[in-house]
């Protein structure tokens, strides 16, 4: 007999509390070799984020293949397991994974790009071979339209706006007071009194002066801007601490880390609702590790520009949960968090119950993190790759996609819940196990009403 609020496909014995409850779980299939396909043509703040924990590895994910996954070979850890296999997804074969590589790589050549069928098959999944996530997120995310004969010239102009923004908007005063100077000398008609050794000074305003106490001085301005610039400067810091991309002495790190942080202070700058928000630097991430390993030189030379407008188009869809001043409201993330709990007690009322009136556990203590960061904290870096394919994929956008998977996280660990108190579910849940990535968004997608 089901359980009440509970829907007929959760009822398997994937579910009960009895039988054999042991799963062997992989975070993905193995990487196949890639189909003889044409090459791709290449594009020429209260209630804040708190630090997020740190999943270690020992390596990089490398690029072109697959990065190393994490696995888990006892479902005891979090009590998901299927005696006879029911409700599982199904596992994708190799040939399978070869077919769906072939036609993505198929459709990306097309002269107009069907982005249907790309949604469909970028929800399953996508390879790093030849380029194809970052050709894909680009325009999953509008960066680069379906016409593919508007890809360079699209391109060029993004390129050359951000540049103009890293000039404007990354100049310290001195040096834009310098280049007045500059341009006004060269416009005057005054002859230049050469070798009297006495150096030129230029005439400073009172408003322009660093010690001007004057809200519209560009000092003042400046100053304010840097107590930004340090916290994106101590967040860049902490980025994946764990991977030599973004951590540690060398050239490349170092010019990895500025790029974020120019990233993040131009947003900050042109966004002066939302500014920074400690966690934008872990979205970010994930956006310019692809784009930056890009095989093709030209589009990773650009990784930094590409970057920031696919920064920009997803923050767009996520900002109210950044802006302190809707915290509270109707779009704020309290009531992001309250639709998750609704969602939760839709499809499964026994365990909303148990967390919500029995243990008494705020979903902010643990929905909190994984909606602002969108679950980059918890799963490994490739697996966080895995699940914005289907983020980003989804025709609905990325916000009622990334809740299903939340209420998913917590059925899959239903039973081990179940059985816990207020602290060993909370602690469960603010450290989520190794699971199943494909099998999880397998569960998310049966979620849809």
């Amino acid at each position: 007999m089901a359980k009440k609020g509970v829907p007929d496909w959760l009822n398997s014995s994937m579910w009960s509390t009895s039988g054999d409850d042991r799963l062997l779980r992989h975070s993905s299939s193995a990487s196949v070799s890639p189909p003889t396909v044409e090459p791709i043509p290449s594009p020429s703040p209260p209630l804040r984020v708190p630090p997020p924990s740190v999943k270690t590895a020992a390596t990089d994910p490398p690029l072109p293949a697959p990065p190393p996954m994490k696995t888990e070979t006892n479902d005891q850890r979090n009590g998901s397991g299927n005696g006879g296999g029911e409700g599982r997804a199904p596992a994708a074969s190799p040939a399978e994974d070869v077919s769906r590589q072939a036609q993505i790589m198929a459709e990306l050549s097309k002269k107009v790009i069907n982005m249907k069928e790309l949604r469909k098959l970028a929800s399953q999944g996508l390879p790093d071979h030849a380029g194809i996530r970052s050709n894909v997120w680009k325009l999953l995310l509008g960066y680069l339209p379906p016409d593919r004969s508007l890809w360079p010239s699209e391109l060029a102009k993004k390129r050359s706006q951000y540049k103009q923004f890293k000039e404007e908007l990354l100049m310290n005063p001195s040096e834009i007071s310098r280049r007045l100077d500059k341009s006004k000398g060269s416009a005057s008609n005054e002859p230049k009194t050469e070798g009297s050794g006495v150096l030129s000074r230029s005439e400073i305003t009172h408003e322009d002066h660093p010690l001007s106490l004057g809200t519209t001085s560009m000092w003042h301005k400046f100053f304010k801007d840097s107590e930004t610039m340090e916290q994106i400067d101590r967040d860049v810091m902490r980025t994946h601490p764990d991977m030599h991309f973004f951590s540690g002495d060398s050239v490349a790190t170092k010019s990895n880390q500025d790029a974020l942080k120019n990233i993040l202070n131009i947003f900050a700058k042109l966004n002066p609702g939302i500014r920074y928000v400690q966690g934008m630097n872990e979205i970010l991430a994930p956006i310019f590790y692809i784009f930056k390993n890009d095989p093709d030189g030209g589009n990773s030379a650009h990784a930094e520009s590409d970057a920031f407008f696919c920064f920009v188009e997803l923050m767009s869809g996520f900002r109210d949960n950044f802006c302190q001043q809707l915290d509270n409201s109707v779009v704020g993330i309290r009531s992001t968090i309250t639709r998750l709990s609704q969602l939760l007690k839709e499809h499964d009322e026994e365990l909303w119950r148990h967390l919500e009136v029995t243990t008494k556990i705020n979903p902010q203590f643990y929905a909190f993190r994984w909606i602002t960061l969108l679950l980059t904290q918890e799963f490994n870096f490739a697996d966080s790759l895995r699940i914005w394919d289907t983020l980003l994929s989804d025709p609905e956008g990325p916000q009622e996609t990334l809740l299903r998977i939340c209420c998913a996280m917590l059925i899959l660990v239903r039973r081990r819940l179940l059985a816990g108190d207020f602290t060993s579910d909370l602690k469960l849940l603010q450290n989520y196990p190794p699971t199943n990535i494909s099998h999880m968004l397998y569960v998310a997608d049966k979620l849809r009403n």
